[in-house]
């Protein structure tokens, strides 16, 4: 082959696709049931949206961000979450002004550069819900619950989700005083990401996957929170338990983005190797001042749906990967021929899913394609039943035969 697909990105083909629509429609379907509308952001902004949105100090925008300069010498960059984007689009365009909440989700590419592995690519794909306006606790379960209801509805078993609370800017502060207390003392025998992130953001340093078992008796944000941060926090737990929603508390999950205040969670499962987070968010209230808008607050999540899909598999969800056909025809004799292709297009423009033969196969071999598209129907037309102004329309689970009208095969299908 003198071309090949580049590294970390993936071929969707037919029979893998239809299981992507198929999760796809689930979360739409789930949104319009949580009164989320969709939105459709650039796959590339300005550089800064990211640097300013996601954070300077993150390996998103150290490391992993594909950059490139445009014709008109502007930094651009391909969009490495789904959030910033949102975030600009909702300001830009003054959904604000909107006298509700602003509930939004999104589907689409995202694109990193980092090591591909099982469940992470440098093209990957996320869903991810974003409500702007309120500061109310409900919103942030509410958030929580329709991801995990989403993993419910595909039929994923024992997925958990964490919960922390990483406070205000200024409780953060305190936190981060008491936390380079801890991490100075072993600055030296730390990797040397964390030694780098210690003075940049220290919160980051226990996201390492390296270091883990040296943070353990690390100080908890927790005992860092003001009264109000505090209390927002309870009010959370308190709506999750009383939704039965169990989850469970996380002292050290920061997140590895920037913008998180008070809520930040994560959905857990198993499946998928070392790397188990298949999703997570949080609330960001500054996020939108942050890029230029007004002080609205806000509060998302993302799903990266390469993981997901391998759990699916891992767990052995079925979902489908062929759309049944609802009928395949089959002609025999030119006239039939004729009649065939009339009635193929009719039955797709009456809403029917309808195919037949373009190879000049037998009819055996006709019938061997139908069994391959799953069709509910075959309906064989040859000269004589045209003669007649009939078609024999055969059910193939039952195999049972009938010969029904031209005009009423729809009604038939039906």
């Amino acid at each position: 082959m003198a071309f090949q697909k580049p590294t970390g990105t993936q071929d969707f083909l037919p029979g893998t696709v239809e299981k992507w629509q198929y999760v796809e429609e689930k979360a739409r379907d789930l949104c319009r049931r949580f009164n989320y509308r969709e939105i459709r952001t650039p796959m590339f902004e300005q550089t800064e949206l990211f640097q300013r949105g996601v954070g300077e100090t993150t390996d998103v925008v150290q490391k992993e961000m594909y950059t490139f300069e445009d014709k008109g010498h502007r930094s651009m960059t391909l969009r490495p979450e789904g959030t910033a984007g949102v975030v600009r689009a909702y300001a830009e365009n003054k959904l604000y002004g909107e006298p509700d909440v602003s509930k939004l989700y999104y589907m689409g590419p995202m694109f990193r550069y980092e090591r591909p592995q099982a469940g992470r690519y440098r093209q990957f794909h996320q869903f991810g819900v974003e409500a702007f306006g309120s500061v109310d606790p409900a919103i942030d379960v509410e958030v929580i619950a329709l991801g995990l209801q989403f993993f419910k509805e595909l039929g994923l078993k024992d997925v958990s989700v964490e919960i922390n609370s990483v406070g205000t800017s200024e409780t953060r502060a305190a936190y981060n005083e008491a936390l380079l207390g801890f991490l100075r003392p072993m600055k030296e025998t730390l990797c040397k990401d964390c030694q780098h992130r210690m003075e940049r953001n220290p919160m980051r340093v226990l996201d390492c996957k390296v270091d883990q078992d040296k943070f353990v008796g690390a100080p908890s944000i927790l005992d860092s929170l003001d009264e109000e941060s505090a209390a927002y926090f309870q009010q959370v737990k308190d709506h999750l338990t009383a939704m039965e929603i169990p989850y469970q508390v996380n002292e050290r999950l920061v997140r590895g983005l920037d913008y998180y205040t008070h809520t930040a969670f994560e959905y857990k499962a198993q499946g998928i190797g070392a790397i188990d987070t298949i999703g997570g968010g949080g609330r960001y209230n500054k996020l939108v001042a942050e890029v230029g808008g007004p002080d609205q607050p806000g509060i998302g999540f993302g799903i990266g749906m390469e993981r997901l899909q391998l759990i699916l598999a891992s767990q052995q969800v079925e979902v489908p990967a062929v759309k049944p056909l609802d009928v395949y025809l089959v002609a025999i004799g030119e006239a039939a021929e004729q009649e065939t292709v009339k009635q193929l297009f009719k039955l797709r423009t009456l809403g029917f899913s309808a195919e037949r033969d373009y190879l000049g196969r037998k009819i055996k071999a006709q019938m061997k394609s139908a069994d391959r598209f799953q069709a509910r129907y075959t309906a064989i037309l040859g000269d004589d039943e045209l003669s007649r102004g009939e078609i024999s329309l055969k059910a193939m689970a039952t195999g049972e035969q009938q010969n029904v009208k031209l005009a009423q095969l729809a009604d038939h299908l039906k």
